[in-house]
């Protein structure tokens, strides 16, 4: 963490999610954050704490600029290998190498492009459970904003041809970062022909404060696209509109625009949710366990992924639920497993399920214009402190309810980052506590390893919601009384381990899989605290646990029971617009690590029969 940044801020950022993003179509905040300008993206950060800190060799940040870019880190390393470390040479290399990977006749494609998958259309339920666009913590820009965005703008701008005009280039690129054109074209007017990209987004956001402050304030009658494309002759103006038309479409296909999931999104059925008729499956009898096996990963995952999921674990279907039907909060999510789904129970007692049963202190805060009754799915962000403040300032200037304007404002606020009530006219993050509540962990679950806040948000966001999980588990206690061998390959915090354990099923021995030094120290000191009984094996890296290797833990403990996991989903959230490469990209094809485990394991308990 950059020392430089107060502490509140700090606790707040998080430079790494692996959350999904649960799609909507709010419109932008009424008065949002000039810093709210954001390059996303899982990895891809150029601006964070860590980069701007003067400790950060000058290689690792001149490459981390073509980074940010979206290139990769092979061809930046071939571009400077060639160029040396002169800018502007390297990014004519990265943008030919672009262009050559991209035409069709150096390079056929070999397969579709990804789209997104997988919507619930759920946009009528009771609560609104979407967010929006990012999840970086607001207001959390380093100094080196500026010229982050000038590389990235740069490097747009070059790619969209030299027939256009610099202030048309500037159109597109504002429109495509999402700000309105029509405020787009008004700021380039009135800052003029030799506004930079910053000096726009501040009149821009300036702009949206105001507006804020006071809903009724007069404006004067704004110039339309077509208005400043007056001039530019019949030809271009067409090209321009149709680029933006263009663009507009690919955002749609790349990130929004998503096929169904089912409705209701219980699954095989949840215990709460009555269902029709009876849901049976009958698998073929080689994939009846044990060994058992269970897969998750986001439900929202871009188009052909849970189709190649299903493919590699014996085309079995997955199970979409909702953990809205087990809790306060949302969390979508898809399970893959041949586990039995007769007579499941859930845990007890029920966990609470609306804000007011989870936080009941809220309650007397709580304004009626409000009308949550759950919570989005958990992030690993959360809102800063200056948003916080934003708001009270904005409502508390009414005596009553604010206008439409404001409550707007508010809401898609408090929506997007899960605020709570906690005083008149004022808002907060949830807590740890809270988070680790919400999500079925004990109380200080994740405070046990010794991390700070930042690693608690960012731990809990990437977990099970263990209520659900748990549910789908409890087949096992009848199956295993004197107890289970459990290989949890991506661990985490243990979320599984936790399920099995407050099911009552005995924990024999777990081999538990998992890079973060931070999640292992949360996994080994919620052990210790148990007074678990069973041996906890650690290992740190599931591409590292060979077949070798496997051998040799079947051996020691006797064989698996249940592999259990669900893979990074860094390039499958839809947070992730520079890298959302499906199950080939860097993180998220380490589902086939888990393929390969388990494949390995069922080969060498079948072995031993």
């Amino acid at each position: 963490q950059d020392k430089n940044l107060p502490e509140e801020d700090n606790d707040a950022i998080d430079w790494d999610t692996e959350d999904e993003l649960e799609l909507q179509e709010i419109p932008e905040p009424v008065f949002p954050s000039c810093t709210d300008l954001r390059i996303t993206g899982q990895h891809d950060v150029c601006c964070d704490a860590e980069a701007s800190s003067s400790s950060v060799p000058f290689r690792s940040k001149f490459i981390q600029q073509f980074v940010v870019m979206g290139f990769t880190e092979e061809s930046i390393a071939k571009a400077i290998e060639q160029n040396g470390e002169n800018s502007d040479l390297v990014l004519d290399s990265l943008l030919t190498f672009k262009a050559l990977d991209d035409s069709p006749e150096e390079q056929p494609s070999t397969s579709p492009p990804l789209e997104p998958s997988i919507s619930s259309n759920d946009s009528v339920s009771e609560y609104n459970e979407n967010v929006l666009d990012d999840v970086y913590e607001e207001d959390s820009w380093s100094s080196d904003s500026d010229s982050c965005i000038n590389s990235v703008k740069q490097c747009y701008l070059n790619d969209e041809g030299s027939s256009l005009s610099e202030k048309e280039k500037m159109l597109l690129f504002l429109a495509n970062m999402g700000y309105p054109e029509e405020e787009a074209s008004v700021a380039m007017e009135k800052c003029g022909p030799k506004a930079s990209l910053p000096e726009l987004v501040d009149f821009i956001c300036a702009a949206q404060m105001a507006r804020a402050e006071d809903p009724y304030l007069q404006e004067d009658v704004k110039p339309t696209l077509e208005h400043i494309l007056n001039d530019c002759g019949g030809y271009k103006k067409r090209k321009v509109y149709t680029e933006l038309c263009k663009r507009k479409k690919r955002r749609e296909i790349s990130g929004e625009e998503t096929i169904r999931l089912p409705k209701p999104m219980i699954g095989f059925g949840v215990p709460t949710q009555s269902i029709p008729t009876m849901v049976q499956r009958i698998l073929p009898k080689q994939l009846i366990g044990p060994p058992f096996f269970y897969y998750e990963n986001v439900a929202l995952a871009p188009k052909g992924v849970w189709d190649t999921i299903k493919r590699h674990l014996y085309d079995i279907e997955p199970e979409f639920v909702d953990s809205k039907y087990f809790s306060a909060t949302a969390r979508k999510r898809g399970y893959l497993h041949n586990l039995p789904i007769e007579n499941r129970f859930p845990l007890f007692p029920l966990p609470p399920r609306t804000i007011h049963e989870a936080l009941p202190l809220s309650k007397s805060w709580w304004p009626s214009w409000d009308g949550r009754k759950k919570l989005n799915c958990l992030q690993t962000a959360i809102g800063s402190a200056r948003l916080t403040d934003r708001i009270r300032k904005a409502v508390e200037k009414y005596d009553g309810a604010p206008p439409m304007e404001i409550q707007k404002y508010v809401l898609d606020q408090c929506k997007k980052w899960n605020l709570v009530w906690v005083g008149r006219n004022k808002v907060a993050p949830l807590e740890p506590d809270e988070v680790e509540m919400l999500l079925g962990f004990p109380k200080n679950h994740t405070r046990g390893g010794g991390i700070s806040r930042t690693d608690r948000y960012k731990s809990l966001g990437n977990s099970f919601q263990v209520d659900t999980v748990a549910y789908h588990l409890s087949v096992l206690k009848d199956l295993f009384p004197n107890g289970i061998n459990v290989l949890s390959l991506f661990s985490g915090i243990g979320g599984g381990e936790v399920a099995l354990y407050r099911l009552g099923v005995p924990l024999n021995n777990v081999v538990s899989v998992e890079k973060s030094e931070v999640n292992r120290d949360i996994v080994r000191s919620w052990w210790e605290q148990t007074n678990q009984r069973g041996n906890l094996i650690h290992f740190d890296d599931v591409q590292l646990l060979s077949r070798d290797s496997l051998k040799k833990l079947v051996q020691s403990v006797g064989g698996f029971d249940l592999v259990i996991g669900g893979s990074p989903c860094n390039n499958l959230a839809g947070s992730n617009r520079v890298s959302r490469d499906g199950l080939e990209g860097k993180e998220s094809s380490l589902f086939f690590d888990y393929v390969r485990i388990l494949e390995d394991v069922r080969t060498l308990m079948s072995s031993r029969h």
